[in-house]
């Protein structure tokens, strides 16, 4: 069986009131937890702060990243690793050009997101952080 190319990805977790933050891409029908993928070269940290300035038009602010898990998961020919991060944030969350919707899920929400994802969410839920 030939070996699944490896898509390699960093997001931020931001829980609020029990909900994490998730993201409709445009032209998608799939949420996200909000991130992507890494350019030639750049650390988790800047592709990370990058991203997110990208999509949610907020600064995350670098002193306050903390990594909480990688997680990796088939997702059809792919496998994805998904490293994670919690950062306070300066600015307001609003989608940009390249983001149709934001939305607060909690984990009825699970079955809306990749696989890869929702093994976030299982943690998150786990430890009690996701209603």
């Amino acid at each position: 069986m030939a070996e699944r190319r490896l898509i390699d990805t960093v997001a931020w977790v931001r829980v609020h009131e029990g909900r994490v933050l998730c993201a409709r891409p445009r032209g998608k029908d799939v949420f996200y937890v909000p991130g992507g993928k890494r350019e030639a070269g750049e650390s988790d940290e800047q592709t990370l702060l990058r991203e997110i300035t990208e999509e949610l038009t907020v600064a995350l602010l670098p002193e306050s990243l903390r990594h909480v898990g990688t997680y990796e998961a088939p997702d059809g020919a792919a496998l994805v690793r998904m490293a994670c991060y919690t950062a306070d944030y300066r600015g307001t969350i609003t989608a940009s050009a390249e983001i149709d919707e934001v939305a607060w899920f909690g984990y009825a929400d699970r079955p809306r997101v990749p696989p890869v994802d929702q093994l976030l969410f299982d943690d998150l839920a786990a430890g009690g952080g996701l209603l």
